[in-house]
C-alpha cells in the first residue's frame, strides 16, 4: 500500500470515528433517526471515496479493523455493515435528495481536537436526515414512517425490493403493523406487494401466520357480483334490515352460486347463526368455513353504505366465535362486511384499530348491473347506426 493511500485511510478512520462519537453524544441511548442519520452520512462518505476515490479494494475492511481498535467494544461496524451503509445511502439518496443541500450545512475547516487527539479537517456529515427544512422526498414516501424503521428493517427491504413503490409499500406496512425483522422477512419472501388485493383489510396485522395472511388477502375480492339476486321487489323501504334479510334469503336460496362467487374451499355453516354469551344473543348473517384457511368466516350483509359501527358489531361476533365455536386446531375467525358502498381509504384507516381479522367488500346485484347495461332498444339502435356507417 502506498503512503498516500495509507494516509487517506487513516484520515477516513478519524473522520468516521468523529462522526460516531458526535452521534453518541447527541443521543446517549441512541434514537432511531439519529442512528439512521449516522449510517446515511457514513454511507455517503464511503460511497464518495470508494466509488470515485483512490481507495483500494480492501480499504473498507481496513477501516473496519482500525475502528475496532480505536473504539473497543464498538458493534455494527464490520466491513459488511459499512458496505450496507453505503448501499443505504446510494439507494435512498435520489429519493431523499439529501446531497443537494449538503453545502448548506456548516463545514468544519482546519484541525479538530477530540479526546486530546488532533484530527484532519475532513469530516463525515451526519445531519443530512435531521434537517428541519428537508427537501422534497419521493412521491408518497412518508418521512416519519421512513425514520421510524430501524436500519436492519431498511436493509431487509432494500435487499428484497428493488422498485421504489415496492419499498414505500413495505415501509408503510412495517410502520403500520409494527413488524419485527423476522416478520418483515417472511412478508418479503411471500412477495406481499405483488399479491395484495384491493379489499380494505387488516389481515397482515391480525393473522399471526403470515402465509395464511397472504392467502386471505389473495382470497377475498373488494367487490362481488351477485347477479343472481333480484331485489326489484324491495322498492323504497325505510328499514334497511328488512332489505338485508331479503338479500340474505336470496343468497341462501342460491348458496351454491354465492360460494362459487365468494371463492374456493368454502363450506356453508348456517345463516342467522345463534351465538350466546352472558345471556346475550347474537346472530351473524352468514357463517362459512374455509378449508384452506382452516378458519370460520362470518359475513355481515349491509344494504346501504358502510358505517363505522359495522366493524364493532362484526368484531364482537368474531370474538364470540373464537371463544365458543372455533376448534382448538383452527385459526382465528375472519369477518367480511358486504355492503353496497364503501370509501376504501376510510375503511382502511378504521379497520387497523381492530384486533380481529376483518375486511370490507361491496356487492352489485342484477338490478345494479342492469342500470349500467344498455336496453334492448339502445342496443338495436346502436346496431342500426353501425350498419349504416358500414
Amino acid at each position: 500500500m502506498s503512503f498516500p493511500v495509507k494516509l487517506g485511510l487513516l484520515t477516513a478512520v478519524k473522520a468516521i470515528k468523529t462522526a460516531i462519537l458526535e452521534s453518541q453524544y447527541r443521543a446517549a441511548k441512541g434514537v432511531n433517526i439519529e442512528q439512521l442519520s449516522l449510517y446515511f452520512g457514513i454511507g455517503r462518505y464511503i460511497s464518495q471515496h470508494s466509488r470515485k476515490g483512490f481507495w483500494g479494494t480492501s480499504a473498507i475492511e481496513q477501516i473496519s479493523e482500525r475502528l475496532q481498535k480505536e473504539l473497543p467494544g464498538l458493534r455494527g461496524f464490520s466491513a459488511r455493515s459499512i458496505k450496507k451503509m453505503r448501499t443505504f445511502y446510494e439507494e435512498w439518496q435520489p429519493a431523499l435528495n439529501s446531497v443537494a443541500v449538503a453545502t448548506e450545512l456548516p463545514l468544519i475547516s482546519g484541525p479538530m481536537v477530540v479526546n486530546n487527539e488532533i484530527l484532519d479537517s475532513e469530516v463525515v456529515q451526519t445531519k443530512l436526515l435531521l434537517l428541519e427544512k428537508r427537501p422534497p422526498t419521493a412521491a408518497e414516501l412518508d418521512f416519519e414512517e421512513f425514520a421510524s424503521l430501524s436500519f436492519t428493517h431498511h436493509i431487509e427491504i432494500l435487499s428484497k425490493a428493488k422498485d421504489i413503490n415496492e419499498r414505500i409499500f413495505y415501509i408503510h406496512q412495517t410502520f403500520l403493523n409494527q413488524w419485527d425483522k423476522y416478520a418483515l422477512r417472511d412478508i418479503l419472501k411471500a412477495d406481499l406487494f405483488h399479491h395484495q388485493g384491493e379489499l380494505p383489510n387488516n389481515f397482515s396485522k391480525t393473522i399471526p401466520n403470515k402465509t395464511n395472511a397472504l392467502k386471505a388477502i389473495e382470497m377475498f375480492k373488494d367487490e362481488y357480483l351477485l347477479d343472481y339476486i333480484n331485489v326489484e321487489e324491495l322498492g323504497e323501504r325505510d328499514k334497511a334490515d328488512i332489505d338485508e334479510r331479503v338479500v340474505e334469503k336470496e343468497i341462501i336460496h342460491n348458496v351454491k352460486n354465492f360460494i362459487m362467487t365468494f371463492g374456493h374451499d368454502f363450506a356453508f355453516v348456517g345463516n342467522q347463526y345463534h351465538l350466546e354469551i352472558y345471556g346475550q344473543d347474537q346472530y351473524p348473517d352468514l357463517l362459512f368455513y374455509n378449508r384452506e384457511l382452516a378458519a370460520l368466516v362470518a359475513v355481515e350483509l349491509k344494504r346501504g353504505e358502510f358505517k363505522p359501527a359495522y366493524l364493532g358489531q362484526l368484531s364482537a361476533y368474531l370474538r364470540i366465535l373464537d371463544d365458543k365455536v372455533k376448534k382448538p386446531f383452527e385459526n382465528p375467525s375472519i369477518g367480511i362486511i358486504l355492503c353496497k358502498q364503501a370509501n376504501k381509504n376510510f375503511v382502511e384507516y378504521l379497520i387497523q384499530g381492530y384486533e380481529n381479522p376483518m375486511g370490507v367488500a361491496t356487492y352489485k346485484t342484477e338490478k345494479d348491473v342492469r342500470k349500467v347495461l344498455p336496453t334492448e332498444e339502445e342496443l338495436a339502435r346502436a346496431m342500426d347506426e353501425e350498419s349504416q356507417d358500414k
